[in-house]
């Protein structure tokens, strides 16, 4: 049995004139929990449908658990939560649940799926009656119900609130935990940076970063240099050795640096006094702008 549970090769898609996957390749292990970052446009979607087996690509060769995307689809191998796609009206949530277990060759208990997302208190409710959050936990439970080997992710914590993304990503977690190969698209980068063990960033359809979340800030190299200002003003901050850009709040400048070294000395050499400096570098977002620009 190959390691490899997702496997893109020169794959290319296009619709019309527009090329929405040019070229990509991309390996993802057994057991990786992988996020797909980019902006919209980038590629992801169609590379989450490829993967699905929803769209033939023009060229190239996908690959799914050592099986065609639609083949492993249909041995439910595959558990798949997209932002799109409407959930059957007028049944319960644990008949809803319990016909998708049917579907599969090895389903997980339904208790066991209703406790792991959160949905027990309304196991007997309408589908149609659910609040944003627990529509969003009834499609993770239809993606986990069957145990699937693979479990792709896009945007899954859309109109969830802070605390229930936080116990989403707990029992998300859990699940991998279990071995399971998981793959998600969001654009709360914050989530990406806390939630996965690897980051593939896309821009114009080809994967332009790859690597865990600490190598991709730093691959987009540069810091920020932070302090208050004092009397002196902010007007010449832009002229500071290594300096790209300046942004001041109130009395709070932080400067975007190449070399943060340097521009720190000049910044000491050029005041009487700099109050509350602090040298931090690029967080996740700063660094998927600076590899997509």
């Amino acid at each position: 049995m190959t390691d490899i549970a997702v496997w893109f090769e020169s794959v290319t898609k296009s619709f019309g004139t527009v090329r929405a996957v040019n070229g990509l390749d991309l390996r993802i292990r057994v057991g990786e929990t992988v996020a797909l970052l980019g902006a919209n446009g980038a590629g992801k979607s169609t590379t989450v449908n490829l993967l699905l087996g929803l769209f033939p690509p023009d060229g190239g060769r996908v690959r799914v658990l050592d099986s065609a995307p639609r083949q492993a689809v249909a041995q439910g191998r595959i558990g798949a939560m997209l932002q799109e796609g409407g959930l059957m009206p007028g049944v319960t949530v644990q008949a809803l649940l319990g016909f998708a277990r049917e579907r599969y060759p090895d389903p997980l208990p339904l208790a066991e799926v209703l406790d792991q997302t959160g949905l027990t208190e309304v196991a007997d409710r309408y589908v149609d009656r659910l609040s944003g959050g627990q529509t969003q936990r009834l499609r993770f439970a239809l993606a986990i119900v069957g145990d699937p080997e693979l479990l792709v992710l896009d945007e899954p914590t859309a109109a969830m609130d802070v605390e229930s993304r936080r116990a989403f990503w707990v029992n998300m977690r859990a699940y991998a935990a279990k071995g399971r190969t998981v793959l998600f698209a969001t654009h709360y980068l914050d989530e990406a940076d806390e939630n996965a063990d690897r980051i593939v960033v896309v821009a114009e359809g080809g994967v332009v970063a790859d690597g865990t979340p600490a190598e991709i800030k730093s691959a987009a190299g540069g810091r920020s240099v932070r302090f208050t200002v004092d009397g002196s003003g902010a007007g010449d901050l832009h002229l500071l050795p290594g300096v790209t850009s300046v942004e001041v709040r109130g009395r709070t400048a932080t400067l975007h640096t190449a070399d943060a070294e340097r521009t720190v000395r000049a910044l000491f050499a050029s005041r009487d006094r700099v109050r509350d400096i602090e040298v931090t570098g690029a967080d996740l977002e700063d660094a998927v702008l600076a590899l997509t620009s």
